[in-house]
């Protein structure tokens, strides 16, 4: 048996209320068991809400220099385990050694950004129509909802939690249960680093704790990153009088036009297509390229693909619905040209695919994959590539490949998409940059990452008014 995990509730490290658990397995080798966690249900999440409302009163009224240096040292104590936590996000999501040691540098990076925040929330001063003051200041919300995701387990989660401690708030912290030991892990430093136990709680388990986590009246702010169908039922159960912050699915297109570096155009796109296993929400699932480089692009894709090292999916039902792709773009009548087969041995692993003669209106090219499969479409000229790309719900990121700034300038423009990414892969983002899609991707009234309009989600406003005393 591996980690025995609890929750978190009242400063405590307890059980689920009901007792039940789940196990954890590592997905490179099922039979290794990461450990065992508690099944949550909904009076878990009502008994830590409860006890994060009194704890966020408290932390609201620590100093913004106070709650700075707590992240600092929570970003401190995590560096200093980073050998560790590296194997342990190995084991645990499956990411590669040099992915997983790339998250974990990241995260202290994230709190330290969010720690330098906390001082910069402010107001505006105003002169009043009666010769007075107006003034406004920006307060917590009070309980954050944070229910994250497996793909990205401590980054993601610092960039929730970073902020929403950072503005005064208190969080309940509803992670996904593919990866409940790095949500452990992330707690564990927060409370070490001299967080008030009660001002955050720690909730495992699946869906049932998410569901209450967003249906809670006293939870003022839920942010979500995760599926699109998810993502919906939370904003239904949090209502329209609360807060919500989503950050959903995509469908991510590269355009390749003819003056592009193939070379360069292929890394690109098999980093942004098979890096984390193609499981990143702004992956690279979509290529289209105009005719004169379909062919010669393809070829330099395929033989970079074949060579690309991936860890496992991240669980079986990944690697249940990445196969079922693959065999629907056949279906639809596109061509396997490599991969998309299931590897020998116990581990979720399967070889990345790529498929070429995906029709426009095929699921193939409409639906969110989340797995190392990459569609190719053909495209007559520019404009039919840049339609083509805004041909679906999602808008979350978008590609091209090109030597001409008039054309990345106007790819920009057009582009329906949160994100555009030119000679980049679309993955990997900076974290002073506001970050959050357009249509089916996102709520789009809040961004992430970055301070000013990443700070608005998880503080509101008030006006003042002050006349002078006769």
């Amino acid at each position: 048996m591996g980690h025995r995990g609890f929750n978190l509730v009242g400063g405590e490290w307890v059980d689920a209320l009901g007792g039940g658990t789940f196990l954890r397995r590592n997905p490179a080798d099922p039979e290794d068991v990461v450990g065992e966690f508690p099944d949550s249900t909904a009076e878990d999440v009502r008994a830590a809400v409860a006890a994060v409302e009194e704890g966020a009163a408290e932390w609201a009224e620590v100093s913004a220099e106070r709650r700075a240096e707590v992240l600092r040292r929570a970003a401190d104590l995590l560096e200093g385990r980073r050998t560790a936590l590296t194997a342990e996000l190995v084991r645990e999501e499956g990411k590669t050694a040099a992915e997983a040691a790339m998250e974990t540098s990241r995260t202290p990076l994230n709190l330290r950004f969010h720690a330098a925040e906390a001082q910069r929330v402010d107001g505006r001063a105003y002169r009043g129509d009666d010769g007075g003051l107006v003034y406004t200041w920006r307060e917590p919300v009070g309980v954050v909802g944070a229910i994250t995701p497996w793909n990205f387990p401590l980054n993601i989660p610092s960039r929730k939690l970073g902020p929403a401690l950072a503005a005064g708030n208190g969080v309940v912290f509803k992670p996904s249960p593919i990866t409940p030991l790095m949500a452990q892990r992330l707690t564990e430093a927060l409370l070490a680093a001299g967080l008030p136990p009660k001002a955050l709680a720690l909730v495992h388990g699946g869906a049932r704790p998410g569901a209450a986590v967003a249906e809670d009246p006293r939870v003022g702010a839920v942010t979500f990153t995760g599926s699109t169908a998810t993502g919906r039922a939370v904003h239904a159960a949090a209502g329209p009088t609360r807060r919500v912050q989503l950050e959903m699915g995509g469908k991510n297109a590269v355009v390749v036009l003819p003056d592009a570096d193939l070379d360069k155009a292929a890394r690109i796109i098999v980093k942004g297509a098979f890096g984390l296993s193609g499981q990143a929400c702004t992956g690279t699932s979509r290529v289209i390229a105009l005719p004169e480089v379909h062919d010669p692009l393809l070829d330099r894709v395929v033989k970079l693909a074949r060579e690309v090292e991936m860890g496992p999916l991240a669980a079986d039902f990944q690697l249940r619905k990445t196969l079922d792709y693959v065999r629907i773009g056949q279906e639809e009548g596109a061509e396997l040209v490599t991969g998309g087969r299931r590897l020998p041995g116990k581990g979720y692993f399967v070889s990345p695919a790529v498929l070429t003669g995906v029709g426009r209106g095929s699921r193939l090219a409409r639906e969110e994959v989340f797995g190392p499969v990459l569609a190719f479409q053909r495209a007559s000229d520019f404009d039919e590539a840049l339609e083509l790309a805004n041909d679906t719900e999602y808008g979350l990121a978008a590609g091209l490949v090109t030597r001409d700034l008039n054309r990345a300038l106007d790819f920009a423009r057009r582009s329906r998409t949160g994100v555009v990414k030119v000679n980049q892969p679309t993955t990997g983002m900076a974290m002073n940059v506001p970050f959050g899609g357009l249509k089916a991707s996102s709520t789009q009234t809040y961004k992430e990452q970055a301070g000013p309009s990443m700070m608005l989600f998880y503080t509101q406003e008030k006006s003042v008014y002050i006349s002078p005393l006769d």
